[in-house]
């Protein structure tokens, strides 16, 4: 069965030739034109991928995916009419797993979606044995379940934030750079200015109940990156 993608977008035009491209390309795309009648439709259909505009009639893309986040467990890609900080930065926060400023090559679209889908977890890889596990203390993350908990209780992650928790708890009492982890998880180098993984850092250290303002268990290393302890997780 084909990959499922609905793309919000008001742009009719370019939302037909992108839909084009992509069911070129093997996926199935359907066309949502407004926010306020995509959350529904969302959570009805539950595609495997939304491309979610952020400029969009009836409610912008960021209110929509600050409202599906909880119940919508598929990909988030959002798309932001310029390349600012903010726009980046508001998505993540609202729980996007990745942004791609407008306008967007079609090529370069394609494979920042099959890159998002790579990392979902087949329905083989669900029911395998959870033999891709690691435990600090009362936290425990799992690779083939895709999981995470705290003192027993289960941490809701988005993709992004998983693959971001996985890969420094990976390298667990060592520093990964900005540009390490921009490098494995978004195959791109990091050019000083983008805050995407701060964005992520900031947003995993509240759902693991690290201190803000002096986190213990994602450490920032000044001028040098970020630190996953082995230790404080009790």
């Amino acid at each position: 069965m084909s990959t499922r993608i609905l793309l919000v977008e008001d742009d009719q035009r370019l939302a037909e030739l992108t839909a084009e491209y992509l069911s070129k390309n093997d996926f199935q795309v359907s066309i949502e034109p407004r926010g306020d009648t995509a959350e529904a439709r969302i959570l009805s259909e539950k595609p495997d991928l939304v491309i979610l505009d952020v400029m969009l009639p009836g409610k912008d893309g960021f209110e929509v995916c600050r409202a599906i986040r909880q119940q919508y467990r598929g990909v988030i890609l959002m798309l932001t009419a310029r390349d600012e900080d903010f726009d980046q930065i508001l998505g993540l926060e609202m729980g996007a797993d990745d942004y791609i400023a407008k306008p967007v090559q079609p090529r370069v679209l394609l494979a920042r979606i099959k890159a998002l889908l790579r990392r979902l977890p087949t329905s083989t890889e669900s029911s395998s044995n959870d033999t891709e596990t690691m435990t600090f203390g009362q936290f425990r993350i799992s690779q083939a379940t895709r999981t995470a908990s705290l003192a027993g209780q289960s941490i809701d992650l988005t993709t992004a934030e998983f693959d971001l928790l996985w890969l420094l708890a990976s390298h667990a009492g060592n520093v990964l750079s900005r540009d390490d982890l921009l490098q494995e998880l978004r195959g791109i180098g990091f050019d000083g200015l983008d805050r995407s993984i701060d964005a992520r850092i900031s947003r995993l250290r509240k759902k693991l109940n690290d201190d803000p303002e002096n986190p213990t268990r994602i450490k920032t290393v000044r001028g040098k990156g970020y630190l996953f302890s082995k230790h404080d997780w009790n």
